[in-house]
């Protein structure tokens, strides 16, 4: 079989064809992995000197804050909202006080500008470094995630769900202008995918029924992916948690991929492969959190060939973890993980 580059790897997993290795790519990584492994890259250095197949740019990295309360990590976003940055969450700060408290605030709500060109500055950058070489792809909040946690906040919006629905759509409709600006503008810039990220599920099912979330939080998926689709680009979703209830209507919007297939949440590679393999691609399925974080190495290494037997045949799978590359994740776990996917990956596979 011919060699791929990265981004090949990763645009023929994302059409469910077979590459000539299982690819594998990161939405982050945590910079005290990175040190540990090889101090002072960056993440972009990072994934090059990993040889990783792809780029990722956490769209929440690019975000302007202003200090409210520094003793405390108090924070107010570009939207007026008020968020907190702790030890762990260092790059993408908590939900404190949402920009909208009351209907009535959405007539003065300070909408942020997503053509900030600041914002795009590490994407045109990897664009120059490594196109063609390495898929570089742009990440982009979820409409309904934008909502929940820094317009109008999360039980604020379930209430509103049954209380106020149009209300919702008139909210949902500012954040989905929003994201899809910024998409426009990466694509314009040369990305080869777009990454929508945000949890529709917690770990024993979806946050809201499946009639909510067609009717509320899919709608808003499916105009991004139309979009990319229009201009030749795949689009890629990622939710945490036991999707199981709303899989088909995930798959229904379009989109080409789905991450993270979380094994801690009761998803199961394989079971997901059999079901909806022919239908998108499955990114993820290699615990993070106590298989990567305390598990031994042998152990990550099983993980992993378990993982690309279940889901790897045929193609139309990424190995990569059920999350990101957090703080806890042993330096050594990743670096196995990574040297694994490239032994145990290569087509055809001789155990899938």
């Amino acid at each position: 079989m011919a060699r791929f580059n990265g981004r090949d790897r990763v645009l023929r997993a994302v059409n469910r064809q077979e590459p000539d290795v299982v690819p594998t790519m990161e939405i982050d990584i945590d910079q005290r992995v990175i040190d540990a492994i090889q101090p002072g890259l960056s993440y972009a250095d990072f994934c090059d000197y990993m040889d990783l197949d792809a780029i990722c740019y956490y769209d929440m990295k690019g975000k302007k804050y202003e200090t409210v309360d520094e003793a405390k990590g108090i924070v107010r976003d570009e939207w007026g909202a008020l968020r907190r940055f702790t030890r762990v969450s260092r790059t993408d700060p908590l939900p404190v006080e949402p920009a909208v408290k009351s209907p009535e605030d959405l007539n003065t709500l300070v909408r942020a500008d997503p053509d900030l060109p600041s914002r795009y500055t590490e994407i045109e950058q990897a664009v120059r470094t490594y196109k063609g070489k390495r898929a570089i792809i742009a990440t982009v909040l979820d409409p309904f995630t934008t909502v929940a946690e820094i317009i109008r906040g999360e039980v604020n919006l379930y209430v509103d769900m049954i209380e106020r629905p149009d209300f919702v759509h008139e909210v949902n409709a500012i954040a989905r202008d929003y994201h899809m600006r910024y998409v426009t503008n990466c694509i314009d810039i040369g990305v080869d995918a777009i990454w929508v990220t945000g949890d529709y599920a917690m770990t024993k099912g979806p946050m809201v029924s499946p009639t909510f979330t067609a009717r509320f939080l899919t709608p808003g998926l499916k105009q991004i992916a139309d979009y990319c689709h229009s201009r030749g680009v795949p689009c890629l979703k990622h939710t945490d948690g036991n999707i199981w209830p709303i899989f088909d209507l995930l798959v229904q919007t379009g989109i080409d991929a789905i991450h993270p297939i979380d094994p801690a949440a009761g998803m199961d590679l394989g079971e997901a492969k059999e079901k909806y393999g022919d239908k998108v691609c499955l990114i993820g399925g290699v615990d993070c959190g106590a298989l990567l974080s305390w598990g031994t190495t042998d152990d990550v290494r099983q993980a992993v060939k378990e993982a690309i037997r279940k889901a790897g045949k045929g193609g139309g799978y990424v190995c990569a973890s059920s999350n990101t590359v957090h703080s806890g994740v042993k330096p050594d776990n990743y670096v196995q993980m990574i040297r694994a996917i490239r032994e145990y990956g290569k087509y055809p596979l001789s155990f899938a």
